[in-house]
């Protein structure tokens, strides 16, 4: 997926800066930048790789190099950001949270345009250097990001540092978080507000969907009002938010207890205790073990000081091993017992798979496990949050094709949780994974968890509906 942080203050904003991105590190593992503007020295950047350090101690030694009282940080899953950028609207740097299904059409048009790329990765196209041509081509920062979202086919969120203050530009349909903190010396924007309270940051509010607003350290100018509907995507919340964090004023920590509880007073499940699969399912298991009245244990610990970051590498056999170092089981609390583990979500089912196994293999007699969302369905074409690159790769899917005998089938029946096919891929994803008894969320159940309408909430892979900018432009 990938966070960002901005800061504009009346004194030095470096420390804030390089403290505020490290809270959106979760978020992330490719690359990180940071990026300051000083009118002396102008804008200072850097930018590494993070696939074999975490973010702290590849920035920390060089933070004397960066002055001036604006900035910003990234934390990205995609491409080296921040890009630095001279154009017809001034000098400017600009980072982005982004996902753009259609990056090589919107190339073509802009290389058919005579325009170029000198922002190249691995032979391919820097996304964010991408949206930073599509602003140019405006006679106003405002005109340009709307460009951005009317030509991109996904979702983009960015942040744009200008000599004269930060420009935040949130997600059309509003798909990604942007908060706004505040303090006596200014402002800050993140895609987590976590990164506010220890650097004395109050939440003042979210950037609305579509909406760009400038920060100067004496105040906030409103340029461009939010859009008349938005798509907040529910794993904000299931599985990708860290647990102090507020979204649209919703705590995430509260939204996993609030679920949980619902699941579990209707459960039915006799078991011993209930435990939480660190870090995402914890609040979610406090929450089933209070609804179903069986006590909570940590059955299972996540490893911390060498295993610190949630998210894990893009190879699926790394990935195998770092979810096994990261969990260590306590074969005391686990012996002879009967256990509902409690979970985010199963996309491949090989990390659950194993997770399972070891259960059993620590003396669990039976193993019970409760996700915190309803099946994936669908892959996500907004945010990514999986390394999936084939709706195949998805454990549903697999068992679908098994059942239909093709890929191209009615989907739908799988997601009404009152179908005999749901009810059958449920059975089969617990056989082969090797469950006693598994349950999934209601769709229902997590909405009304979150608290928000349904039609406010991007539910596209549990129930493959979509609203798109367009939809909303026309109504």
């Amino acid at each position: 997926m990938g966070g960002f942080f901005g800061t504009i203050k009346t004194k030095d904003c470096v420390e804030d800066l390089f403290y505020g991105t490290d809270y959106n590190s979760h978020l992330g593992t490719r690359r990180a930048g940071l990026v300051t503007f000083d009118p002396e020295e102008g804008f200072n950047r850097s930018i590494h790789s993070l696939e074999r350090n975490y973010f702290r101690s590849r920035f920390e030694d060089e933070l004397s190099k960066f002055k001036g009282c604006q900035g910003l940080g990234i934390i990205s899953d995609t491409d080296p950001q921040p890009i630095i950028v001279n154009s017809h609207l001034g000098r400017y740097a600009v980072v982005t949270v982004a996902k753009i299904n259609n990056l090589e059409e919107v190339a073509r048009e802009l290389l058919d345009a005579h325009m170029h790329f000198s922002e190249q990765s691995a032979n391919t196209i820097n996304q964010t250097e991408l949206v930073a041509l599509l602003i140019n081509m405006g006679e106003t920062f405002v005109e340009g990001i709307n460009l951005v979202y009317k030509k991109i086919k996904g979702s983009c969120s960015m942040l744009v540092l200008t000599e004269d203050g930060i420009i935040c530009a949130r997600d059309f349909l509003g798909r990604t978080p942007m908060i706004i903190g505040q303090k006596d010396e200014g402002f800050a924007v993140s895609s987590e507000s976590t990164a506010f309270p220890n650097l004395d940051y109050k939440i003042l509010r979210d950037v609305g969907p579509g909406e760009i607003v400038r920060l100067r350290a004496t105040g906030i100018e409103v340029m461009q009002p939010p859009s008349t509907c938005k798509q907040i995507c529910a794993f904000l919340w299931v599985y990708y938010g860290f647990p102090t964090s507020d979204y649209e004023g919703i705590n995430t920590e509260d939204v996993r207890e609030r679920n949980g509880r619902m699941m579990g007073e209707e459960d039915d499940v006799e078991a011993d205790f209930v435990c939480g699969i660190p870090d995402s399912g914890v609040g979610m298991a406090l929450g089933f073990a209070e609804g179903r009245k069986i006590p909570y244990k940590r059955g299972v610990l996540k490893y911390t000081p060498t295993w610190p970051r949630s998210f894990t590498p893009g190879s699926q056999v790394r990935r195998d091993l770092v979810a096994k170092m990261k969990l260590i089981p306590n074969h005391a609390i686990l012996n002879n017992q009967r256990v509902v583990i409690c979970d985010d979500s199963i996309v491949r089912g090989t990390q659950l798979r194993d997770n399972i196994k070891t259960f059993f293999d620590y003396g669990a007699r039976e193993v019970h496990a409760r996700i915190s969302c309803p099946p994936l369905v669908y892959g996500c074409p907004y945010i990514g949050f999986t390394n999936s690159k084939s709706d195949m790769e998805l454990i549903t899917r697999r068992i679908i094709r098994d059942f239909e005998g093709t890929d191209d089938c009615d989907l739908k029946k799988y997601i009404r949780t009152d179908s005999p096919e749901y009810k059958m891929m449920v059975n089969e994803i617990a056989r082969r994974l090797g469950i006693t008894t598994l349950r999934f969320a209601k769709l229902e159940t997590l909405i009304k968890s979150i608290g928000l309408p349904k039609c406010q909430i991007c539910t596209h892979c549990f129930d493959g509906e979509d609203i798109t900018p367009a939809d909303c432009m026309d109504r």
